[in-house]
């Protein structure tokens, strides 16, 4: 009994002991435990990283909310702050280009852009010139104005944008806040630096980019504006007045009623980067019921790329649109205009026919934008001339005769003399209509941009010209014409004129058939 009892007590022990032997056994068979440092970032690594979020918030946040839409006078313009290496001042004038100022040293720069001119607040002007005298003051408030609500917008901005990308960055409300009140410092360390250097005399060098390049040979050296500011500032004025009041003409023109069945031509030439062109054409297009606008050159002024935006207006004028290049237009804008929609681009005599009626042009041998005259200039506008003469006795032979030739100067649309019923050409800056020798008839077309840039560097300025010209839709002969001239700066008159045929005159006789 004594040995059962002593077994028995032998076993319960060993069980008790059994849990800890198993733990002791599976804790011999673990790897022997080692303490790990986690790696802390270095104090400049950090500081380098929150100045990124920083600098990457803040710039978002001026990107998208920091500008302020102002109204200077009679314009609408958009003040923005942005970051910048060299600070200064950039005013942009589209489709012109931009003025560069260097008004301060500090990494933000000011950006203006003029966006358009305020209709009512142009023609108040018109309405009371009295106010004239007092736009210089009304301009000078509204940039203080501005001015104010771009600083406390771009505070926010910059604050907003830092907070936010901090929040998602670091996740903690405190490293956010504190990104957000860095972006703060710096932005009032840029101001004061801003204000610390601020050149007043930066306006006395100016730099001009885009086409704006060739402004000073315009307006003069940029010193008398400056000391003759009162004069400017009055014919600014004018400008703005006259502007103004030439939409206002253009929006009352005499809408004619034209024949059902003649096919109405509209004749535009050298607008030369005069963007109210566009308007006047759309105008005429839809008072006159135009079927077609042929643009016989020079429709750019130094055929650079920074210039093709200006060509987007014609893709909804509301007709076919048929062009020819002119001296000012270089390959480049012809490529482009290719490019457009509801735009037929001719040279080397290709014809197409457009609203019944078909034409066939050749553009302007000559690329000379800086207005100077080449060697051989008048060979090569004559050699035109006999190319595309060549290529109408091609389509007359292939039993498509052409309707209407194109070229940009006269000299060379007087090469297809017998050739064809009716040439267009530009290049003058004045309307004229002659009869050839052989019969042919050459109308040339005056400025529909008023000369562009150059209206104003005579004593008077170029009107705007345009016309209307009427064909007959089934013997495709000119029947009438219309000569659209409105007043240039200055000038607010709205003139039409219609002319006939000597054919079509009464009593009068045919007029002779191009003989080829």
């Amino acid at each position: 009994m004594a040995r059962v009892t002593a077994a028995v007590l032998t076993a319960t022990g060993r069980i008790r002991k059994a849990p800890r032997a198993l733990a002791r056994h599976y804790r011999a068979r673990q790897a022997p435990s080692t303490v790990q440092l986690v790696p802390q970032p270095h104090p400049w690594a950090r500081a380098l990283g929150l100045v990124t979020v920083v600098l990457v918030g803040a710039w978002l946040g001026l990107l998208i909310v920091g500008n302020v839409r102002v109204p200077v006078g009679p314009m609408d313009t958009t003040m923005t702050l942005r970051p910048s290496l060299s600070g200064g001042t950039k005013i942009n004038v589209s489709p012109l280009g931009a003025l560069r100022l260097d008004s301060h040293i500090a990494p933000v720069r000011l950006d203006v852009n003029v966006d358009q001119l305020d209709p009512a607040r142009s023609q108040a002007l018109v309405d009371h010139p009295e106010r004239l005298s007092g736009l210089q003051d009304e301009v000078a408030h509204d940039v203080a104005h501005g001015t104010r609500d771009l600083a406390v917008r771009s505070c926010v901005a910059v604050v907003a944008g830092a907070t936010a990308l901090g929040l998602a960055v670091y996740r903690r409300p405190r490293r956010a806040l504190a990104a957000g009140g860095l972006a703060l410092s710096l932005l009032a360390a840029s101001g004061a630096t801003a204000a610390l250097t601020w050149n007043s005399k930066s306006i006395l060098e100016p730099k001009f980019s885009g086409l704006l390049s060739s402004a000073p040979s315009l307006v003069g050296d940029a010193r008398s504006i400056v000391t003759e500011f009162d004069v400017y500032q009055k014919e600014l004025a004018r400008l703005v007045t006259n502007v103004t009041k030439l939409y206002d003409a253009t929006s009352t023109l005499p809408a004619y009623r034209p024949d059902p069945t003649t096919i109405r031509v509209l004749h535009v030439s050298d607008i030369h980067l005069n963007p109210a062109s566009w308007k006047i054409i759309a105008s005429l297009v839809e008072q006159y019921q135009v079927n077609v606008i042929a643009d016989t050159g020079d429709t750019m002024d130094h055929g650079t790329a920074a210039e093709n935006g200006f060509l987007d207006p014609i893709e909804d004028l509301g007709a076919p649109y048929v062009w020819v290049r002119g001296n000012h237009d270089s390959m480049l804008t012809q490529r482009y205009l290719e490019g457009l929609k509801n735009v037929h681009v001719l040279d080397e005599g290709r014809a197409r026919t457009i609203a019944g009626l078909r034409f066939a042009g050749i553009g302007d041998p000559q690329f000379t934008p800086d207005r100077t005259n080449k060697p051989g200039a008048e060979q090569s506008q004559e050699l035109a001339g006999a190319r595309l003469a060549s290529a109408l006795r091609d389509h007359r032979a292939a039993g498509k005769p052409v309707d209407v030739a194109m070229a940009h100067e006269p000299s060379a649309a007087r090469g297809v003399d017998g050739e064809v019923p009716l040439v267009l050409a530009g290049h003058l800056h004045h309307d004229e209509m002659e009869i050839l020798d052989q019969g042919t008839r050459l109308r040339i077309e005056g400025s529909t941009g008023g000369s562009g840039l150059r209206a104003v560097e005579g004593d008077y300025p170029d009107p705007i010209e345009a016309s209307i010209l009427y064909f007959d839709r089934d013997t495709h002969r000119l029947q009438a014409w219309d000569e659209i001239e409105l007043g240039g700066l200055g000038l607010t008159t709205a003139e039409v004129s219609r002319h006939l045929p000597e054919e079509n005159h009464p009593g009068g006789t045919p007029s002779p058939t191009p003989t080829p």
